[in-house]
């Protein structure tokens, strides 16, 4: 793996003994801004996304795409921490490593010998980061579609009237993953300042419900149990809300405030709207939504797409199009977002904008580089 000296992690030693995506999150972020990621994966099989494949996949490489969107810039080695021998060699990789990312269920890093009072007694200075589903002290195994459902987003999920839904990517995942780093980074402030490791945790659970954000508040503070509203804003009107040109485009406007909200009538040839007491501010529009957005519905229906959006842009309206994702990865925005490695494989980078992200090693292999890794061990 190439090292970037000018990367804010340079001369990072991480050790990932975690799966499928929270952790190997983390462990590509720290690859992209320049650490060594040394993965540790079960002989034979590996991270079980490998053999998430698409239905249209090939599966030539035991690298899937979906194994690719969290591992690169990582080396892997396979070993059995099952015995006494790959326990040893974890041992080993821990006394040189400055993180562990673990994802083990609870206990059973226990009983491998790799907890975090374990570790630590060998490495003083060592970050250790656990995800676990539920917390240390719940067992159960749980993916992220579960906890999106017990966390409330799959209820919220959806259309009016209609059933609960999960969201197309691992959200609980993404959202667990940032927590982790965030702990990460600060932990490395206070060891430069004090010289000291750390242990940061979170749960898949923890992190969902920390995220609900005014979803939780409008329970919690204004005693209302938020319900399925499609695209719609309980909040605020309109924002999110999807209106169809005449052209067939679907267009998201999110007017956050009551300058837009008179800007964005204006732009339609709506302006008394914005003089009409049932719209005459944010409350009044959360209270006649309906009613407001049959109106502008049926205006925007009258013109297309690009003479809304030109007539939306003069007036700084916020406004999009709902893209697929070749239409996504079309735009020129997400250029810089992206990094490639032989044989024209590309991923969304993370961390895009620090340099070096651009030359990352593609996703290893299972066991790529277990040469390389027992020589440094050796040394």
């Amino acid at each position: 793996m190439s090292s970037h000296n000018e990367s804010p992690l340079a001369q990072l030693k991480v050790l990932e003994l975690a799966n499928i995506l929270a952790g190997p999150l983390v462990g590509q972020f720290c690859a992209e801004l320049g650490a060594d990621v040394i993965k540790v994966e079960q002989p034979g099989l590996g991270d079980p996304t490998r053999g998430w494949y698409l239905a249209t996949e090939s599966h030539d490489s035991d690298v899937s795409a979906y194994f690719s969107c969290a591992n690169w810039g990582k080396r892997s080695i396979a070993i059995d921490i099952a015995t006494t021998a790959g326990r040893e060699l974890v041992y080993q990789l821990v006394d040189l490593s400055d993180v562990v990312i673990v994802g083990y269920k609870p206990g059973d890093e226990v009983k491998f010998g790799l907890d975090y009072q374990s570790v630590a007694a060998r490495n003083p200075q060592l970050i250790y980061l656990q995800i676990t589903a539920y917390g240390a002290s719940d067992l159960r195994p749980g993916f992220d579609a579960i906890i999106q459902a017990e966390s409330g987003f799959t209820y919220l999920n959806g259309e009016a009237g209609g059933g609960p839904v999960k969201m197309p990517v691992a959200l609980v995942d993404l959202l667990a993953a940032h927590q982790l780093k965030e702990g990460l980074l600060l932990a490395l402030l206070q060891r430069a300042q004090t010289g000291r490791g750390a242990y940061i945790a979170t749960s898949l659970l923890a992190a969902a419900t920390a995220s609900l954000a005014n979803q939780a508040s409008n329970y919690l503070h204004a005693g209302v149990v938020p319900a399925r509203m499609g695209s719609e804003h309980p909040n605020i009107v309109p924002y999110g809300t999807i209106f169809h040109t005449s052209d067939a485009r679907e267009l998201v406007i999110a007017v956050g405030t009551q300058r837009q909200f008179v800007a964005f009538v204006a732009a339609l040839d709506l302006a008394e709207l914005s003089e009409d007491e049932r719209f005459i501010d944010n409350a009044a529009r959360v209270a006649n939504r309906d009613v407001l957005n049959d109106l502008l519905a049926a205006r925007i229906a009258e013109r297309s797409a690009a003479t809304v959006a030109v007539a939306l842009q003069a007036d700084k309206v916020p406004f999009g199009f709902v893209n697929n994702m070749a239409e996504v990865f079309a735009a020129p925005e997400a250029a810089g977002q992206l990094f490639a490695a032989g044989g024209g494989v590309r991923t969304v980078a993370l961390q895009g904008d620090f340099a070096g992200s651009d030359s990352l090693a593609p996703p290893p292999h299972l066991d790529e580089h277990r040469a390389e890794i027992l020589a440094l061990l050796a040394q």
